[in-house]
């Protein structure tokens, strides 16, 4: 069995999406009180312990964070030439307003637990999806993901598995090869 990385997104693209995000808009920091509500002039929608992609832990009472637009595939593809066409897709990941710390903790797969479902997205290096699967996790969480992952790049076309939620189809992390 192979040990895998969870990916968070890279210092470097963090510091353009707290300017402007993936869909040309202009990062709108707030500060998430214990699951309270944005301000009333805000479109965001946020809970306590959301999941922060800059450092893969969840949202804790008092922080300030942003939600912006992200495209993964499409800054993957940036850095290999890859051309996912069709494939590329953004959408709402919620990142620290400031620079923070970096990856947090040892979870090797951040915002699991028994019975959490997961779809697990295989990209080519083209750039295109070869597959997926769902995955709802077991009482042995990181073995049912390394499981998972074994799977996936058992195939060798595979350059990339996207991590994403089923509840929103939110992007949680990437797993390269």
């Amino acid at each position: 069995m192979t040990i895998y990385t969870a990916r968070p997104v890279e210092p470097a693209v963090l510091k353009q999406l707290r300017d402007t995000d993936d869909a040309g808009r202009a990062c709108v920091p707030y500060i998430d009180h214990e699951g309270g509500d944005p301000p009333p002039s805000s479109q965001l929608r946020s809970s306590r312990g959301d999941p922060l992609r800059c450092c893969l832990r969840r949202i804790r009472p008092g922080e300030r964070v942003a939600l912006v637009s992200y495209a993964p595939l499409r800054r993957w593809a940036a850095e290999t030439s890859a051309a996912p066409g069709a494939y590329d897709e953004q959408g709402p990941v919620f990142i620290h307003a400031e620079e923070c710390e970096g990856l947090a903790g040892a979870d090797p797969y951040p915002f699991t637990h028994p019975g959490a479902l997961r779809v697990l997205r295989r990209y080519s290096r083209a750039g295109h999806i070869l597959g997926g699967r769902l995955l709802e996790f077991p009482e042995a969480a990181a073995e049912g993901f390394d499981t998972a992952l074994d799977e996936a790049f058992s195939d060798p076309e595979v350059a990339l598995v996207h991590v994403r939620a089923v509840e929103y189809g939110c992007f949680q992390f990437e797993v390269r090869r």
